[in-house]
């Protein structure tokens, strides 16, 4: 695997001969929606397969999988482009497989609205899918925000275990302070909330439960362990699966990293699996930063793998570009959300180049805007497959279970393809 970082005139062709692989990969690996149209300072995925297979007449993928010791689902993976194709051609090159490192699980979070071509595209590659369509309201009733029967049908015909997503914020990242410390301090509510939960999983066929905390802290965590070690009773009573996803709080103060310290070998131990992950809502109410700084997470990780195996923590990928107006006002500036590909877009538009934070390990650029009125500087800040492969890599140095994807709505070809030649995703058998 190389990463190749666009320099002054390039094209997709000079990069594709210069690696000696077809310009047709080259745009299906990195999903390049505009392959002509490059930035300076863009990070383009090499990949070099293990083996290849050239079809030949009268092959179906059925045959090509069966032929060569793989499962239709990994050939779709090491594919992209098949995921929509009805016939395949004699002639084609089709990679077999990847020369594979650790074994680890994939989980993504999606809205109960994600379109479901996106959804099968991306499916193939996860090993769960947390629905995040649940909420916790006044007095611990559970709000919902759809009707997701279809997306867990669909997510268990691809052996995706579907897991609800239990958490207290709106689907616009706005949380109640109130409605969580009236549960945390009542019993005959948390009992409520517990009964209610079961009920849902067994009624849609969920395979478990991923409740997202952010709230956690010192002074409260001895409450939320209360509630969660009910909960963990009661799903293990009936053998569902629980997950926690939980925001670490990273801050960087005075040039040292900084994290709550909570009692997380206790929490282990009620769990199958942690996923850390920044709460993404609250990133573009703070300061122009990265989105994902490795340093910090590197900082976090070493502490909490001293706590508690690595073996069931997951690390968190944001799959988000922020866009800063500057200068930046504490308290009424704000960010705006992009998707990736929406970055690469605004940055070819202003003719920006796009630089790289080693520290963090994340791009970024700046551009000027100009509309009515003066002048607007702005700042973006993403992730890219550099990004990506930095928390790959700390993944493996530190032995951890899997990876964590916020989120699936728009889907993102280089972080499927650098996931994919690199790890072997599980996947289990729905029962």
């Amino acid at each position: 695997m190389d990463i190749y970082v666009v320099q002054p005139g390039d094209n997709i062709e000079l990069i594709a001969n210069k690696y000696g692989i077809s310009v047709e990969r080259l745009i299906s690996d990195n999903g390049l929606i505009s392959p002509y149209t490059l930035v300076l300072g863009q990070a383009i995925l090499i990949l070099y397969p293990e083996r290849v297979y050239t079809v030949k007449s009268g092959d179906t993928l059925a045959t090509i999988a069966d032929s060569n010791g793989v499962s239709i689902m990994q050939l779709i993976r090491n594919n992209p482009f098949l995921h929509d194709r009805n016939y395949i051609y004699p002639g084609e090159s089709f990679v077999i497989n990847y020369s594979l490192g650790k074994e680890i699980s994939v989980n993504g979070f999606a809205y109960s609205f994600i379109n479901l071509d996106t959804l099968k595209r991306t499916l193939p590659y996860l090993t769960y899918i947390s629905i995040f369509n649940y909420r916790i309201g006044e007095n611990a009733n559970i709000v919902d925000y759809g009707d997701d029967t279809e997306l867990i049908k669909i997510a268990k015909a691809y052996d995706t275990l579907p897991l609800l997503l239990i958490s207290a914020f709106t689907v616009t990242g706005e949380v109640n302070l109130e409605y969580i410390y009236e549960l945390l301090l009542n019993e005959e509510q948390q009992d409520k909330l517990v009964n209610e939960m079961l009920q849902i999983v067994r009624t849609k066929k969920f395979s478990g439960i991923n409740a997202m905390i952010s709230q956690i802290t010192k002074s409260n965590q001895k409450l939320y362990l209360n509630v969660l070690t009910k909960l963990s009773k009661a799903l293990r009573n009936e053998g569902y699966i629980f997950f926690l996803t939980i925001n670490p709080n990273l801050k960087i103060i005075n040039n040292t990293v900084t994290y709550e310290k909570i009692d997380y070998k206790s929490i282990s131990e009620i769990v199958d699996k942690i996923i850390f992950f920044q709460n993404v809502w609250a990133m573009n109410k703070q300061p122009p930063s990265p989105v994902s700084n490795i340093s910090s997470i590197r900082t976090f990780i070493n502490y909490v793998s001293t706590i508690i195996s690595p073996t069931i923590l997951s690390i968190g990928k944001p799959l988000i570009g922020l866009d800063w107006t500057l200068p930046f006002s504490p308290g009424s500036s704000y960010a705006n959300s992009m998707s990736l590909d929406s970055t690469m877009i605004l940055a070819y538009e202003q003719q920006t180049v796009i630089q790289f934070d080693e520290l963090s390990q994340t791009p970024y650029y700046n551009y000027i805007r100009s509309s009515v009125g003066p002048p607007e500087n702005h700042i973006v800040w993403f992730i890219d497959v550099r990004s990506i492969k930095a928390l790959n890599d700390l993944l493996i140095e530190y032995n951890m279970s899997g990876s964590g994807i916020w989120n699936l709505m728009i889907y993102n070809q280089q972080l499927w393809s650098i996931l994919n030649a690199t790890f072997n995703i599980v996947k289990i058998p729905i029962i």
